[in-house]
Parts: structure tokens; sequence; C-alpha cells
């Protein structure tokens, strides 16, 4: 597989990881979800200090109200993210 192709694998491993340990097997409940950023994106959640900042990203990639975290509204969220670092770095290669 191409490298592309082994980030995608990945990317549906990890959120099937998570959002198999409980509840509906193909949705992140709000304990699976901070469970999976601590775990796979540590440098981003080392900054989150309060219960409301995780609760609010919660509310904010729920797109369609039922307090669970679908497939496609991770992918939001990965690419929001993948979106700022990848801004980040480009404003940041000069240094």
């Amino acid at each position: 597989m191409t490298d592309l192709e082994n980030c995608l694998a990945t990317i549906i491993e990890v959120f099937h990881k998570y959002s198999e340990k409980e509840g509906d097997k193909h949705k992140l409940k709000k304990s699976e979800l901070k469970e999976l950023l601590t775990h796979e994106l540590p440098s981003l959640t080392e900054h989150v200090k309060d219960q409301a900042t995780l609760d609010s990203l919660m509310e904010s990639l729920d797109a369609d109200g039922d307090s669970e975290c679908d497939f496609q509204e991770f992918m939001t969220f990965v690419t929001m993210v993948t979106i700022c670092c990848h801004e980040f770095f480009e404003h940041h290669e000069d240094e």
C-alpha cells in the first residue's frame, strides 16, 4: 500500500479501536472520544485542562445531535486538525 493508503487505513483502524469498546460499534461515545484523543493525540490534549472544553468539542462534532460521534463527524475533526497543522507548518517552515 502507498503512504496515503496506509494513513487512511490507520485512521479507520484507530476510530474502530475506540468505537468498539461500548455501545454502538460505529460511533464514539464521549468517553471513547476522550480516550481516543488522550492516547492518539496527546500533544493536542495536553493543552485541554477542563472537562468543559472536551464537552464543547463533542457538541461541535455531533452534527446530528445524537450525543455520539460517528465516523463522518470524526473525519470532520481529523480534517480540521490536519488543516490547522498544515497551516501552522506552512507559516513556520522558514524558522
